[in-house]
């Protein structure tokens, strides 16, 4: 049975969750609004898949049988500056959200709770493929810098990203 303690941890983790989907569904118009739609693209697929990452923990908090109260999300800036700028601030969210996820992790170990120990590596190991994977974009954006042309292949690379599969 997870504890009280673990259910509060969780439930704040659950709100940073929908909050990571509203940030990367902010970026998007963002980008969108400046022309980046390969990049628009690339940031709703996100938003999608945080969707997702929130359900599983929202989901694996009703098994447990826990009452599941939804907090306010707060608003997500509007304004991003470059499109280097926008993967960045990606970045910056994404390694938070790593630090919180093994707080959370060693907070499971602590308390003996395997199940939720289990339920976060899934989450831990997901972070290592969200930051490297915002990292390469970040990489390719310096090397481009300013050119239109490096910046139009990126952005239709980006593009390309088809839709996340369902997290179980």
């Amino acid at each position: 049975m997870i504890s009280e303690q673990m259910q509060k941890a969780l439930y704040k983790q659950l709100n940073d969750e929908f909050y990571s989907a509203y940030l990367y569904l902010a970026m998007s118009a963002y980008c969108a609004h400046i022309d980046f739609n390969g990049a628009a693209n690339w940031l709703k697929q996100q938003y999608e898949e945080e969707q997702m990452h929130a359900t599983k923990i929202y989901n694996y908090l009703i098994e447990q049988g826990a009452h599941v109260v939804l907090k306010e999300i707060p608003q997500p800036p509007s304004e991003f500056g470059k499109i280097l700028d926008v993967f960045k601030a990606s970045l910056a969210h994404e390694q938070a959200m790593t630090a919180k996820l093994n707080n959370l992790s060693d907070q499971a170990l602590k308390e003996k709770d395997h199940a939720t120990y289990n339920l976060l590596q899934w989450f831990v190991n997901e972070q290592v493929e969200e930051e490297s994977t915002v990292g390469e974009i970040i990489s390719k954006l310096k090397l481009v810098k300013e050119d239109g042309y490096g910046l139009l292949m990126i952005d239709n690379e980006l593009g390309s990203r088809a839709a996340p599969k369902a997290v179980v």
